[in-house]
């Protein structure tokens, strides 16, 4: 469920098939090299390409953001191997089901669209792209949260589960024969600094 305190990410959602990808497969992909700087947002919001035709120029779809990693283009899209840009890397933005807007926001006088952060209280109450520009002291905050979402992107995180397992038993899963407490180290004189 979308609050009004969520990031949101504005992106071009070029073709239908694109949208098929989200939908049914549950992901997004951005080029590496004209990401923007923090793909870490709760939302993304799909602004549609003229390739819709009547639907075009308007945003219809959110999806809650789950994660993202790198791959390549080759890797994201198996039918195209010969693509010419197969193996540069892409983000691979992992997604929660498409949730359709009530009322689709409008491009009105906007044509072109790469990314635009927005939050979710501007999304709930906007009717046209324009109404997503955060304004005023709300853009200052919006980017000091961005800033605080690339940062902790930062932090190495391990969410591995607690092993339950005996000792005895890990012991004889990773093929040891038995423990050494002390180890028999001889020292050796060093002559280099006789």
């Amino acid at each position: 469920m979308l609050k009004p305190t969520d990031l949101i990410l504005v992106c071009l959602l070029p073709t239908i098939r694109d949208l098929e990808i989200a939908r049914l497969l549950g992901w997004y992909r951005i080029p590496l090299r004209t990401a923007p700087k923090v793909v870490t947002v709760d939302y993304l919001a799909f602004y549609q390409a003229s390739a819709f035709a009547e639907r075009g120029g308007q945003i219809e779809y959110i999806a809650q953001v789950k994660g993202h990693e790198l791959a390549t283009r080759g890797e994201l899209l198996r039918d195209e191997k010969d693509h010419p840009r197969a193996k540069e890397e892409y983000y691979k933005i992992q997604l929660g089901g498409l949730e359709k807007l009530s009322n689709p926001i409008l491009a009105d006088k906007w044509k072109r669209l790469t990314f635009l952060y927005s939050t979710g209280e501007y999304l709930l109450n906007a009717k046209l792209l324009n109404d997503l520009v955060v304004q005023n002291e709300e853009r200052e905050i919006l980017w000091k949260n961005l800033r605080e979402r690339a940062e902790n992107e930062q932090l190495y995180k391990v969410d591995l589960p607690e092993s339950d397992i005996p000792p005895e038993v890990l012991m004889a899963l990773l093929g040891i024969k038995e423990i050494q407490a002390d180890y028999d180290i001889e020292e050796q004189p060093n002559d280099n600094f006789d």
